[in-house]
């Protein structure tokens, strides 16, 4: 059981020296700078499994984060990160506010046009307000498939081929899992839906599910923070009214509080749908999102009887 992710996951920091070249999902990773693949690294394992997936045996990958106790906010690189990124061709970077640490890592080694800045590449809203995972945003990472092969395909023009034909694969992968979303969201548009943490909002959005949750209440639960008591009624209140549809719950940042709106949704025979926020070990990111929209289905389909 986790408890909040920024009281737990604060160690990254401290963690940061023992973490070591990650695999990243299900894949082993390469080392850094083999001969005859592109180098890349990337902030998160998340990355790293879909730099994997686009470039297959053409590229290797450093994932900086593998360990999901290791808060992106908080981290400090160490000597493998620094000399993962000082080999590096391509640098993937969630962006956003999520792993600003990179900026510094990669001054002086990578320079803006070897790096794929995630969120200013999805074309989404990034002003005030903005959800930084978009790694739940399933368009965004089509996008970033084809962005990886075109890199790849630049360092590597004799492969091009084969990148290309991967990222197709992995779109494949993905326009599957929206078309299931789109038969969700032609039964459940306009629903309401409830959140312990904004993680997943992209992919119930793309379900057609609307957030009724208090910001108040996500916001202090992702900084590990108290949520205030009348919150906390506002979110109690809401489950028994049952006017949401599911209440999507981040068990990574569990808390008592978390529990409490937990408790309230299965008395109110409102389903609980658990999401995690980071890439589950031995799993690969398509995996981990087939499961999450299957999951969202059978939350779905409860609430309709089906």
């Amino acid at each position: 059981m986790f408890q909040s992710r920024r009281s737990v996951l604060l160690v990254g920091a401290t963690l940061a020296a023992s973490l070591t070249l990650a695999a990243c999902g299900g894949a082993e990773t390469t080392t850094p700078g083999s001969e005859g693949t592109v180098s890349v690294v990337a902030t998160t394992n998340v990355y790293a499994d879909i730099a994997k997936a686009v470039g297959g045996d053409y590229v290797s990958v450093h994932a900086i984060i593998s360990d999901p106790a290791a808060d992106p906010h908080g981290y400090e690189a160490n000597a493998q990160d620094k000399l993962a990124v000082s080999k590096a061709q391509v640098g993937i970077e969630n962006g956003g506010g999520y792993d600003d640490f990179f900026t510094q890592l990669a001054k002086g080694q990578l320079d803006s046009a070897e790096i794929v800045n995630v969120s200013d590449m999805s074309g989404l809203d990034t002003g005030e307000g903005f959800n930084e995972h978009v790694w739940y945003s399933l368009p965004t990472m089509s996008k970033l498939a084809d962005d990886l092969a075109a890199r790849f395909s630049t360092a590597l023009p004799a492969q091009s081929g084969a990148f290309t034909a991967q990222a197709t694969a992995f779109k494949t992968k993905l326009t599957l899992m929206m078309t299931r979303l789109h038969e969700l969201k032609a039964g459940h548009e306009g629903a309401g839906a409830a959140v312990t943490e904004p993680v997943p909002l992209y992919l119930l959005a793309e379900a057609g599910l609307v957030n009724k949750t208090p910001e108040k209440f996500t916001s202090a639960i992702e900084n590990g923070a108290d949520v205030p008591a009348t919150t906390v009624a506002e979110v109690l209140a809401i489950m028994a009214s049952k006017d949401v549809s599911l209440l999507a719950y981040n068990t990574q940042t569990e808390s008592p509080q978390t529990q409490q709106v937990k408790a309230a949704a299965e008395a109110a025979g409102v389903p609980v749908v658990d999401f995690s926020e980071t890439l589950p070990a031995n799993t690969s990111y398509l995996d981990w999102m087939l499961g999450n929209v299957a999951n969202l289905e059978q939350g779905l389909n409860t609430v309709a009887g089906k």
